[in-house]
């Protein structure tokens, strides 16, 4: 259940209006009257509340639910308690994520973090020459740097840096410590806290008496409704930029080196380590701990498991894993085999007895 010191929920919603937000039959046209006010989940959602349920797992705390409505695939519809409404969905899950967004929208595109919305803060440093779009919230702390441009409706958190000449697009998050540099970032993006954007890429010239420092010449590119989870780091090319494409989703944890073309719709999750100058296609996914070695191209669709080493160009539409990652039919084989190999007894001659 939504915590009030945190999460603001609208109003309450009529079941017919949230059911054609969704794209959800009814299944008792009766129903469609009836108040939400929030949602949670199957096991502690009340009367006014609406649920999902997706995972056939908890198809018996679907069963007991006290969950005012509640958004299920027609196949479990007949699993349904007395008092629960029900919103038929061939996709639940997407379903609920839009009935959360209706109800808890600033949670859908970031707020403010100090509660001064559309202020600029007295203890913000922000240039003279640089352009604060309408409504723009710059917190305590937080500082924007010479030609720096911030697109109306942005927030900029509390401690983050702007740097000189970067621009940020409208209606942004970008959360409490964030450092951003030698970036153009897009509009709807989303920042969380402590991501490192534009910062240099690892370019050294190996040799002995040292490494000589290659200047990274290059920007980072984030194009619109990109969303970078905390403590992620994002360096800016050597001389291409580094680009993420639109819609992209990067969690918590991620190293992108210089150079590095990712494409739209990809989904890059936790610990994912991207090296200089790969490119990713559209909609490519790399599951926790990927490792992706530098200068291949991962083609659209493509999908690698977790903890997989990407050492080779990867195929349109292709699942891999393993380490070196392989097709991953071929990869599961490999682990029976392996696994197969273990269990069989021991063979050779018995020590002679004494």
């Amino acid at each position: 259940m939504a915590d009030k010191r945190f999460f603001r929920s609208r109003d309450p919603v009529p079941l017919g209006d949230i059911a054609e937000r969704i794209g959800a039959g009814i299944a008792q046209t009766s129903d469609a009257g009836r108040q939400m006010s929030g949602v949670a989940s199957l096991d502690v959602a009340g009367p006014d509340e609406v649920s999902f349920l997706d995972n056939p797992k908890y198809v018996d705390a679907f069963a007991k639910t006290k969950a005012g409505a509640c958004i299920v695939h027609p196949r479990f519809a007949d699993r349904a308690p007395a008092g629960t409404a029900l919103l038929l969905s061939e996709q639940p899950y997407r379903a609920y994520s839009l009935v959360a967004q209706l109800f808890y929208p600033d949670e859908a595109v970031g707020t403010d973090t100090f509660g001064s919305p559309g202020n600029v803060s007295e203890r913000a440093t922000v240039h003279p020459s640089a352009k604060l779009g309408e409504n723009v919230t710059i917190e305590p702390g937080a500082s924007v740097g010479a030609g720096a441009e911030i697109g109306r409706n942005t927030v900029i958190g509390t401690n983050t840096s702007i740097g000189k000449g970067c621009t940020v697009g409208k209606d942004c998050f970008i959360g409490p410590n964030v450092t951003v540099s030698h970036a153009h970032i897009g509009d709807r993006v989303m920042l969380h806290p402590g991501v490192r954007v534009g910062q240099d890429g690892f370019g050294f010239a190996m040799g002995y008496p040292r490494h000589e420092k290659v200047p990274q010449l290059g920007r980072v590119i984030i194009q619109d409704d990109v969303e970078i989870g905390a403590n992620t780091t994002v360096d800016r090319g050597a001389g291409p930029d580094t680009v993420i494409g639109e819609g992209t989703k990067i969690d918590n944890l991620v190293q992108i080196g210089h150079n590095v073309e990712i494409g739209r719709g990809c989904i890059i999750v936790a610990q994912t380590g991207i090296s200089g100058s790969a490119k990713l296609g559209d909609f490519v996914v790399l599951a926790a701990q990927v490792g992706v070695t530098g200068h291949l191209t991962i083609n659209s669709g493509a999908q690698i498991a977790a903890r997989g080493a990407v050492v080779h160009d990867v195929p349109a539409g292709q699942q891999y894993g393993g380490l070196p990652a392989k097709p991953i039919a071929e990869w599961r084989r490999e682990v029976v085999e392996l696994r197969k190999l273990g269990r069989r007894p021991k063979t050779g001659n018995k020590p002679s007895e004494q």
